[in-house]
């Protein structure tokens, strides 16, 4: 099974064994895919692959992965970027797709996900925007998000900015909303 209008990968995932996983599922589906573990390796493959697609876990060894989506698109800038993440938020994606990402992905994502991700022409999410608003708790946890992210993930910068001591700000930030 092929994906249409896309030939090759590269993903960028710190963990060694969901990078080696993704490739071989990637492979399976007639992707010629390469790993890389960290933004300047990540760079030096781009450069000499030069793939259709690349994958993008947003932590990388605890800094974002975000100032990457820049030089990637540099280097090709057809190529088409999905962000992953274990801690997804709306500042986030909005802060991706900015940067130039098609899509953004919380995990964990199935490969069915993955590839509609990539070869979606649209570039529209896959859900829809629920109608409800959001909880206080949710919309607390995204308004600290923006402002951790606008500190380049500081938490004592953070908590300054929040008005709030460092330990709540940890406490907080240790506790994800529920899902809605």
């Amino acid at each position: 099974m092929t994906t249409p209008g896309i030939q090759t990968a590269l993903v960028i995932d710190d963990d060694p064994a969901f990078n080696r996983i993704l490739c071989r599922t990637l492979a399976l589906h007639g992707i010629d895919c390469v790993g890389a573990h960290d933004g300047a390796s990540a760079l030096q493959e781009m450069r000499r692959h030069r793939p259709d697609a690349v994958i993008l876990d947003l932590n990388l060894s605890g800094s974002s992965g975000l100032p990457l989506i820049a030089p990637l698109r540099e280097v090709r800038p057809d190529t088409r970027i999905v962000v992953l993440t274990g801690y997804a938020s709306i500042t986030t994606a909005v802060d991706a797709i900015k940067l130039g990402a098609h899509q953004y992905l919380a995990k964990p994502a199935d490969a069915e996900s993955i590839l509609r991700a990539l070869t979606d022409s649209a570039g529209a999410p896959a859900e829809d925007t629920p109608l409800e608003p959001m909880s206080v708790d949710r919309l607390e946890w995204e308004h600290i998000q923006r402002v951790l992210a606008e500190h380049q993930g500081n938490i004592s910068a953070t908590a300054r900015a929040l008005k709030m001591h460092r330990r709540t700000l940890q406490r907080k930030l240790s506790k994800r909303p529920v899902r809605e």
